[in-house]
């Protein structure tokens, strides 16, 4: 292989590296429970408003085309994860589907757009974020899901 060759796939890697490094995160706590969460601000860096229910926090994309909500919700009757998930009524088509004792998550595509939906199972409460994006971006942002999802720490 040529100089020519490695030094083009250096170029084209660019783009992501740059556009990785330059994603701030922060630390949002839920005041109320101690729920923490990452959140990647300069990505979700309009704030929303409180959600419906329960204490946090909704935040949107500058185009408004992706949200993400952190929330604890009160868990009154100590309903496991599985139970919890059921009582909310998911749309139908989940695609992906974990539950465990401590957490669940769900996801599917409604409308264009992936809904992805994490619980943790705190101590009178459900620590939860959901993220809403167009599917057909799923790539972009598999990883910053993933870092938030797997941040989210309870109570």
């Amino acid at each position: 292989m040529t100089l020519r060759f490695y030094f083009a796939i250096a170029l084209s890697l660019l783009p992501a590296c740059a556009a990785a490094q330059s994603t701030a995160w922060r630390t949002y706590v839920v005041a109320e429970t101690g729920t923490k969460v990452d959140v990647p601000v300069t990505i979700f860096s309009n704030d929303a408003g409180k959600p419906d229910g329960g204490y946090g926090r909704r935040f949107l994309t500058s185009d408004g085309r992706a949200n993400l909500t952190v929330q604890s919700i009160p868990n009154t009757e100590n309903d496991s994860p599985a139970v919890f998930l059921s009582k909310k009524k998911p749309p139908s088509g989940i695609v992906y589907k974990r539950v465990t004792s401590r957490f669940f998550v769900a996801s599917s595509v409604l409308n264009g757009r992936i809904w992805y939906n994490r619980c943790n199972r705190g101590a009178g409460y459900m620590q939860c974020v959901l993220i809403n994006y167009p599917a057909d971006e799923k790539r972009k942002w598999d990883g910053v899901v993933t870092r938030i999802s797997s941040s989210l720490t309870s109570n």
